[in-house]
């Protein structure tokens, strides 16, 4: 149950305090205690996570209708009108991982804003019909290597670390456009001595190719 402060009337009950009373503070009549506004209680839902919240698929609808919660796309929902289409887009797909020119972008190592999310999933993840991304796929023994949660436009993405993504940019040099990887690599030389090097080499040791890797950052790198 909550309570409006401002009008001194009692609200139905409902499971879940978050989600009733939007804009309002809140008192939980169970403990007794004033909990932070609402606006501290904005959430990206997946659709199983909504009907949790709510409590049923019946009072999910019934939330929509009172624009307690909005629909953002198939099986994204959030107590916000409008969100990141990246926060969406990981939310979509919670398992895969940011890469590639998009992982280099929201680290800092260059200003091109890519066209396509690059999301990388286990090699025998199903495809992604979803235009607004490139998937790339990834041998299972690497895939979980250097996984970090960053927060960015209010919530929080999986992304490779900085030092996974140098041994991306050594391995895929051939692949991409010559400006864009002098760019990031002239970051990296700025940034290396804030970076873990026995993570580095650690990738580096696992990864196809490791002789190649090893001598690139040795040439290249340090």
């Amino acid at each position: 149950m909550c309570i409006n402060l401002k009008l001194g009337k009692i609200q139905k009950n409902t499971e879940n305090y978050i989600d009733r009373c939007i804009g309002l503070a809140y008192i939980d009549v169970k403990v007794g205690k004033r909990i932070k506004n609402t606006e501290d209680y904005k959430m990206l839902l997946s659709y199983n996570e909504a009907v949790k919240t709510y409590g049923s698929q019946y009072r999910l609808i019934q939330a929509l209708a009172e624009k307690a919660v909005y629909k953002i796309e198939d099986g994204v929902y959030s107590t916000k009108q409008y969100e990141s289409e990246l926060l969406t887009v990981m939310k979509k797909y919670p398992k895969a991982v940011l890469t590639g020119e998009y992982a280099f972008y929201i680290h800092g190592l260059t200003n091109l804003i890519p066209e396509k999310y690059d999301i990388a999933t286990p090699s025998k993840a199903s495809k992604l019909r979803d235009k607004r991304i490139r998937q790339i796929y990834v041998r299972d023994d690497i895939f979980p290597l250097g996984i970090q949660d960053m927060e960015l436009d209010g919530g929080s993405v999986r992304v490779y670390d900085k030092e996974r993504m140098l041994i991306e940019l050594l391995r895929n040099k051939n692949s991409m456009p010559y400006d864009l990887y002098k760019e990031i690599l002239a970051h990296y030389r700025e940034e290396i001595s804030d970076l873990q090097i026995w993570r580095i080499q650690e990738y580096a040791s696992i990864f196809p190719k490791s002789k190649m890797i090893t001598k690139a950052l040795d040439e290249e790198v340090m």
